[in-house]
């Protein structure tokens, strides 16, 4: 099974809630995560953004980031993603500023402009969020230069600078699971992460789309971009499709209004549903690559052509945390990624 690695593996980790967990222990989950594919040897480790769900616990990732930080050595660490919208550019510049000063060289500030959340909600973070496509590019090309310390004169960038002041700064990545961003990416000169663990129609077209647009920029002078989508990887193929099954399950379950955390496999009856819900099932199903680690690895090499990509981005929520560790641990086997240290030679008996 030894392969030369060529595809490179990220981590989107949601800091999720099962039944029968806390949030402090889902954050607890979260760190543990980010220690292991960071001696793993995945690319980046990037945390998201939610409000008002007692699904997930990951609700201000620059405070988190700042801790994953200390918890690792390699990997780059980023937001998957802050929601712009909600907050202050100025501000966004500064936490991610102060993130790239403690961490050079290893901080991803990814951008995306949904609410994370209701619109009740969205309202409730900022009064004043108009949702249109204008404020977000205006607030987008705010940030970029409080993060390039740009002097534009008769502006505010004219007095006002991001601080602290350092010689780096953070990667800039615009997350979308619609396209909209993606045209905000290529206009900014930014990296674009496509979605397709929300949408999985249409993303190599609106990632053609990104790079056909893309304009160079001081900081990236050639288009760059990834896919994230959920995996699930297992031991066994029976194992792989039971946890893939409770995953789609869960996605039905929001999607009708069932607001609650993921439950145990056992506890999933795919098979008493309707032929109208199934459809809808077998949807959800699409935003899943699952099996064994070979079935995995071929799955994402040919999802990573499709989009022409050499990065995928891989968001694995299970009810069992020793299940999420397990399908990272076996991911990173399949792909020979370089781990380092004792876990080099526990990869390397995983199989066997």
């Amino acid at each position: 099974m030894e392969t030369p690695f060529s595809l490179h593996l990220s981590v989107l980790d949601q800091s999720p809630v099962p039944v029968g967990r806390t949030p402090r222990e889902a954050l607890h989950h979260t760190l543990e995560l980010a220690r292991l594919t960071d001696r793993l040897g995945f690319r980046r480790f990037w945390v998201s953004e939610h409000h008002n769900t007692n699904t997930l616990a990951g609700s201000a990732p620059e405070v988190l980031l700042a801790r994953l930080g200390a918890e690792t050595s390699r990997i780059r660490l980023g937001s998957g993603g802050v929601m712009l919208p909600h907050y202050s550019s100025l501000k966004v510049a500064e936490n991610f500023r102060l993130l790239e000063t403690l961490y050079p060289g290893r901080i991803d500030l990814g951008i995306g402009r949904a609410p994370g959340s209701d619109r009740i909600t969205a309202h409730a973070l900022n009064p004043h969020n108009t949702f249109s496509d204008e404020d977000f590019a205006e607030q987008l090309m705010d940030l970029r230069a409080y993060l390039r310390d740009e002097v534009v004169p008769d502006t505010i960038h004219a007095r006002v600078k991001a601080s602290p002041f350092t010689d780096t700064i953070p990667e800039l990545w615009l997350l979308s699971s619609s396209g909209q961003s993606g045209l905000f990416a290529a206009e900014a000169g930014a990296a674009f992460s496509f979605a397709h663990f929300i949408n999985p129609n249409s993303g190599p077209k609106l990632m053609k789309l990104y790079r056909d647009r893309f304009k160079p920029s001081p900081e990236l002078a050639a288009p760059q971009a990834n896919v994230a989508i959920f995996v699930v990887c297992a031991d066994t193929a029976g194992h792989a499709q039971a946890l893939a099954d409770n995953l789609a399950l869960q996605m039905l379950k929001l999607e009708t209004g069932q607001y609650s955390p993921i439950d145990a496999v056992e506890k999933a009856n795919v098979a008493g549903l309707s032929a109208d819900l199934r459809h809808r099932l077998a949807y959800h199903h699409q935003r899943i690559i699952s099996g064994t680690p070979d079935k995995v690895k071929a799955d994402l090499q040919e999802l990573a052509a499709a989009y022409q990509v050499d990065e995928v981005v891989a968001v694995t929520i299970t009810h069992d945390f020793d299940d999420r560790l397990r399908s990272y641990e076996l991911l990173a086997y399949a792909f020979a990624l370089p781990a380092t240290g004792a876990t080099a030679h526990t990869q390397a008996a995983v199989l066997h």
